[in-house]
């Protein structure tokens, strides 16, 4: 059977918004470990999370170089020339009226996260997303681009 310490840390990597939290240093360590579903005494899964956020990285921050970039007139194609494919969607620029956000110079998933966690936080709907190398690209609709492109910026350069 794992340890404490091993079983803390499996719920925790269940729950990506508690990992952030660890890394971001605003748990409450006893109520999450009250709410956590690990066998043991509250006190000593809160000392397990206490000591498994003490060897994450703290929140780093996010690359201040990233730009944003909006396109307009995106739309579901055929076009071999897309954009961005996922399984049998396709977007590319002159087959419709979405608008997509190029977020170019990001250095991981991380800040990709981010980004799509801005947008939801504003509320706005997410068409299609994809990160590869140093670039995202979000499809949003096309009255959500002006707000969707101030989230994200808002994000960057927070």
């Amino acid at each position: 059977m794992a340890s404490l310490a091993a079983r803390t840390r499996e719920a925790v990597r269940a729950r990506p918004f508690l990992y952030d939290a660890l890394r971001a240093g605003v748990v409450n360590y006893t109520a999450a470990a009250r709410w956590l579903p690990v066998e043991g005494e509250t006190d000593a899964v809160a000392t397990a999370l206490r000591r498994y956020a003490e060897e994450l990285d703290g929140d780093a921050g996010l690359e201040s170089d990233a730009r944003v970039e909006m396109r307009s007139g995106l739309g579901r194609t055929d076009d071999e020339d897309a954009l961005i494919t996922v399984a049998d969607a396709a977007y590319a620029p002159d087959s419709g009226s979405l608008t997509g956000l190029v977020v170019a110079g990001l250095t991981g998933v991380d800040t990709f996260e981010r980004v799509l966690g801005a947008l939801r936080a504003e509320g706005i709907g997410v068409d299609a997303a994809g990160f590869a190398e140093e670039t995202a690209l979000v499809v949003v609709g096309r009255r959500d681009g002006p707000d969707a492109v101030r989230a994200v910026e808002g994000t960057l350069e927070a």
